[in-house]
């Protein structure tokens, strides 16, 4: 007896056959050694893939899941803020609009290139006595520049412009012309074109231009002056006045005619009427009055 087995032959479509596949074997067909070897190959490649992918470490794991717990609350948050701004908007809108128009409205100085609408500006004397000075228009003028800032200078020039300040013994005095030149740190202020004085004890003098020096308050002006007041009618070529010392000095030819109280006197009701009317002033021309 042999001791090796073998197998049945394998029933082909025409009977009796060898082993091994035949043009007409109807069973699976037997994988070449090229298609081994291929799959071999695609089973290596896959293996390597998976060795060469890196494992996350600890630390990355933890910054990956921060990130996504950031992004939980601020991406929701962000949606509605952009909600709550397109539907406040109009409202927001609407009050910039209102205050816009309200500060049009309600400003009293503007400023534009150095310029500006009622001005004012306010001091102090050598004495202590307090000065403000007022105009419809102010324009501080440009100097060259100095130390690498822009060049400004102390003079502004007023439109229209009222000094109010007070005499030693405390009366109000005003001071306006149609033009003036302020020089804020020297608190020198000049006056031109229809200058009017006027003072809280009645009198009340005009002349072209006038010279205000408001740290020691004195005015003075070289052209001609006309004063009126309580005393009478006063006509000079200049005049020069102290507050401070109550000093007030008129140079040159001029013409004073002064009240005289007592002829100007209403008579008593039991006297007679004179049969001849009294000048009520005395007029008096002189070369030089003071």
């Amino acid at each position: 007896m042999s001791s090796h087995l073998r197998h049945p032959p394998e029933k082909g479509s025409g009977g009796t056959g060898t082993p091994g596949a035949g043009p007409g074997d109807s069973g699976t067909a037997t994988p070449s050694a090229a298609d081994v070897a291929r799959q071999r190959m695609g089973v290596a490649e896959n293996v390597r893939a998976g060795l060469d992918r890196r494992v996350p470490l600890p630390g990355e794991i933890a910054r990956r899941r921060r990130v996504l717990r950031w992004t939980k609350w601020v991406l929701p948050s962000a949606a509605v803020l952009l909600l709550v701004s397109i539907a406040a908007w109009p409202e927001f809108d609407r009050s910039m609009n209102a205050i816009r128009n309200d500060a049009r409205e309600a400003a009293q100085v503007r400023m534009d290139a150095g310029r500006m609408l009622n001005a004012s500006y306010r001091g102090l004397d050598s004495h202590g006595s307090p000065y403000m000075i007022t105009a419809d228009q102010a324009l501080q003028r440009s100097g060259p520049p100095s130390a690498g800032k822009p060049g400004t200078t102390d003079r502004i020039d007023l439109t229209r412009p009222i000094g109010d300040t007070l005499t030693g013994g405390g009366d109000w005095l005003r001071v306006s012309a149609d033009d003036g030149v302020y020089m804020q740190h020297e608190q020198a202020l000049d006056l031109s074109h229809n200058v009017l004085l006027y003072r809280a004890d009645g009198i009340m003098m005009t002349s072209p231009t006038a010279d205000m020096d408001l740290k020691h308050g004195v005015i003075a002006s070289n052209d001609w002056v006309h004063a009126e007041g309580p005393f009478g009618v006063l006509d000079a070529q200049s005049y020069f006045l102290s507050q401070n010392e109550g000093l007030g000095q008129f140079r040159g030819p001029g013409r004073l005619v002064l009240n005289d109280d007592k002829i100007a006197k209403p008579p008593a009701p039991a006297a007679a009427a004179p049969a001849a009317a009294t000048p009520a002033a005395a007029t008096r021309d002189t070369g030089a009055v003071r």
